[in-house]
């Protein structure tokens, strides 16, 4: 039994959550987006790329199971200047 959660579609603001160590599981990532998460950021400048694809995995499997587009914000590191 997948619970509905069609209401909070409707609402105007989108909420973001950053994925690290701790919310890097199925589970979290299953946690928030039920909390109201619409986007996750991956920061691509920590962590190996099989890391990254693991994630993304996580993230679909989860879109799939509520039938619900999630996104997903991919954070590069820009050029380091100097001033």
């Amino acid at each position: 039994a997948i619970p509905k959660v069609s209401q909070r579609w409707r609402k105007s603001t989108k909420q973001l959550a950053t994925l690290g160590p701790a919310s890097s599981t199925k589970e979290m990532i299953e946690t928030l987006f039920l909390a109201g998460a619409d986007i996750f950021r991956l920061n691509f400048s920590h962590g190996s790329q099989e890391q990254k694809k693991e994630l993304l995995m996580h993230i679909r499997e989860v879109e799939e199971k509520y039938s619900h587009p999630i996104a997903i914000l991919g954070d590069l590191q820009g050029p380091k200047l100097r001033v």
